[in-house]
């Protein structure tokens, strides 16, 4: 029988023999002084995950099942665990030396706790890298740096996979929902912007990061879900964030001066201004990546067109 530990950390891996071993190393070398175990989900993976999960050896344990997803990944992983204290991180993400340590400090007054994802600091950026983000609240809760106790886990009954595989083929939205149903069962949420991790920074062709954003066909049905996300998250109830609002103006704008009615080119004005700023920023690379922003925002406003409609519920 594995010895109890106070804490365990749950990490679900498909596919992730190029990035494991540096979880893998990040985690063991975590300053905490308290027991803690690493429990490797392997999502029916076909390259060397296992193997990799399986040298690391110590407090690490590894679980297999068929491929599933990572929500019914992460469950499993909860359910093989010992801990009464749940950490949550993904098999692309390098924690910090301090990140279990503040997550569980954080939880002594939390139930769950949203900690912070940055980009690896050390991986040279290029206009249309694949990475997260999360410097703040922003109700999406993301698994890469999340903590909760086992008491509420089990009351949620653990990530309902309720949106399925998307259009790119990823399980989809799990997470956000799981943070929702706690929030309102009453837990006690809070941020943390100590217990942070560096998730790895994958390259992506511009018709890459484009295509990506069919994955927004998807966000009306989770506003449809989740309806406080109109408040929480949305700019003015409506658009997806700043950009997106900017690029319907910049539409409009388009649509009216097309009857030659030419001031109304104006309303393009604040898009053709942060499409600017961003591209900018990549210097000999600004005109390829002001293509593939533009194209991607196409995509973007394209798919939730046609999720609002299936939703019937807006968003722009």
């Amino acid at each position: 029988m594995p010895a109890v530990a106070e804490i365990s950390v749950i990490v679900p891996a498909y596919n992730a023999g190029a990035t494991l071993a540096a979880t893998l190393a990040a985690l063991d070398g975590q300053d905490l002084d308290r027991e803690f175990e690493v429990v490797i989900v392997d999502d029916g993976s076909s390259d060397e995950t296992r193997a990799i999960a399986e040298r690391a050896g110590g407090r690490v344990r590894v679980v297999t099942q068929a491929n599933a997803g990572p929500g019914p990944a992460r469950n499993r992983g909860a359910a093989e665990a010992s801990g009464e204290l749940l950490a949550f991180t993904d098999a692309d993400c390098a924690p910090t030396t301090g990140w279990l340590r503040e997550g569980v400090a954080a939880l002594a007054d939390a139930d769950l706790v949203q900690g912070a994802v940055r980009p690896d600091p050390g991986a040279a950026r290029m206009p249309f890298d694949r990475t997260i983000w999360v410097d703040g609240e922003v109700a999406l809760y993301e698994t890469a740096s999340l903590f909760c106790t086992r008491e509420l886990f089990v009351r949620l009954g653990g990530f309902e996979d309720w949106l399925g595989r998307d259009v790119v083929g990823k399980p989809l939205a799990e997470d956000v929902w799981f943070g929702w149903r706690a929030r309102r069962a009453g837990a006690r949420v809070r941020f943390c912007e100590r217990a942070l991790v560096h998730h790895a920074v994958f390259r992506r062709s511009p018709a890459a990061y484009a295509g990506e954003r069919r994955r927004l066909v998807y966000f009306p049905a989770i506003v449809a879900r989740i309806p406080e996300l109109r408040s929480e998250l949305l700019v003015h109830r409506l658009f997806l964030n700043r950009r997106s609002a900017a690029f319907d103006l910049a539409l409009v704008g388009l649509a009216i001066a097309s009857r030659k009615r030419w001031p109304a080119l104006l309303l393009a004005a604040p898009y053709g201004r942060e499409l600017t700023a961003n591209s900018m920023r990549w210097r000999r690379r600004a005109p390829i990546a002001a293509a593939g922003e533009l194209a991607a925002d196409v995509v973007g406003a394209a798919a939730l067109v046609v999720g609002s409609l299936r939703a019937r519920t807006p968003v722009l």
